[in-house]
């Protein structure tokens, strides 16, 4: 690795701990850590999260045998079923810069009904209800998984204000977009979740579990669900840094959603994982991705920031060149229809099922043999 004194060169990722806000002095600390981790990092660990402990271990007990239910009902759930975009994935169906993703996955949404009729955009049908797997085949799994969701729903919101006081910005600095509420509420957005399972890798074939991509909305709460490594994290210089699972942590990271509207301050970072070594258990993962207002253009807002603080994003160096680029398309077109591109891109069966005008934009040349962000 190149040495460097430039803040964004980072060789670790920072922890932050949630009880320090306990105290005003904690709170002045974790403030400018996390000023730290946004501006330069991109990426931070959070330790004593606001989420109950054993709701975070007993879904990571439940994670395989999500992934061990019959094939039949896995497939049963598939998402080509959902407009939303909500259930099950099988290995290899996707790629990311040129190569296959080796991780089979089921997605899900907090609690939402589809408000989509006829004339809306089609972005509005994105959010709705997910398909879940049968109470009988894994009981309690889906009580749980919504109790965890609204919990680190919560830890959002929560977190959404402290990147106001971070950044010295009103505390309703970010309520355009989230449907103006002062802060956000549950309900009022939809957030989006996965499941993830990244098989061991074969003798010889490729190590790509997912490859290198930013994620859109605001921000992501990660819980690494087994003990294995894989994440990594790309700096300033292109140099890839790990991030280990720490249990009872989440890995939070920024969105392409919350870089543009904060100029550039908050930085989205160019992530992937690795697949585990030939012989080794699968490794397991669950993020949180928290989305915005999906009729929020953003270019129509802009922050305003102290000189000072704008001056942080000088100091931390120039951005190297990164192995992401998607989201581009923040700024352009309405953040619903920015994911909804996403998505198509992601999982054309789905769009062409769906969203067949946008498929034909995308895919003029007809269905690909897999999806691709980028």
């Amino acid at each position: 690795m190149a040495e460097s004194n430039k803040p964004g060169d980072f060789s670790s990722i920072p922890i932050l701990d949630w009880s320090l806000l306990s105290t005003p002095e904690g709170k002045s600390k974790f403030i400018g850590e996390l000023q730290h981790a946004l501006v330069n990092v991109g990426f931070l660990y959070l330790s004593n999260p606001p989420v109950a402990r054993e709701v975070m271990d007993k879904l990571i007990e439940y994670t395989p045998r999500l992934f061990d239910l019959p094939q039949e009902e896995k497939e049963s759930i598939r998402m080509t079923n959902s407009p939303h975009f909500f259930g099950y994935t099988g290995v290899g169906a996707e790629i990311t810069k040129g190569k296959t993703d080796q991780r089979e996955q089921f997605d899900f949404g907090t609690p939402y009904e589809c408000r989509w009729k006829p004339g809306d955009p089609d972005f509005v049908k994105l959010w709705g209800p997910s398909q879940w797997p049968k109470e009988e085949l894994i009981p309690g799994f889906n009580d749980l998984y919504l109790r965890y969701l609204a919990e680190v729903e919560q830890l959002s919101n929560e977190f959404t204000g402290l990147l106001a006081e971070a950044f010295e910005l009103p505390e309703d600095a970010f309520a355009p977009f989230f449907s103006g509420s002062t802060k956000p509420k549950p309900g009022v957005v939809q957030h989006r979740t996965k499941v993830i399972k990244y098989p061991a890798r074969k003798e010889g074939g490729s190590d790509q579990g997912v490859g290198p991509h930013f994620d859109g909305g605001f921000l992501t709460f990660l819980l690494q669900a087994s003990d294995h490594p894989g994440l990594q994290v790309q700096n300033l210089t292109g140099d890839w840094i790990d991030a280990p699972p720490i249990p009872g942590t989440f890995v939070v990271n920024i969105g392409k959603a919350l870089e543009n509207v904060t100029q550039g301050l908050a930085r989205a970072t160019s992530h992937r994982v690795l697949s585990p070594p030939p012989g080794s258990t699968p490794r397991y993962s669950i993020p949180f991705f928290q989305f915005i207002s999906q009729e929020v253009l953003l270019s129509d807002f802009k922050l305003e920031f102290k000189p000072e603080i704008l001056k942080l994003k000088e100091s931390r160096g120039q951005l190297g060149a990164v192995d992401s680029v998607n989201y581009a398309e923040y700024g352009l077109y309405p953040a619903g229809h920015v994911t909804l591109i996403g998505r198509v891109r992601s999982h054309p069966d789905v769009g062409e099922r769906h969203y067949p005008d946008l498929f034909k934009q995308l895919f003029p040349n007809g269905m690909p043999a897999q999806g691709t962000a980028y």
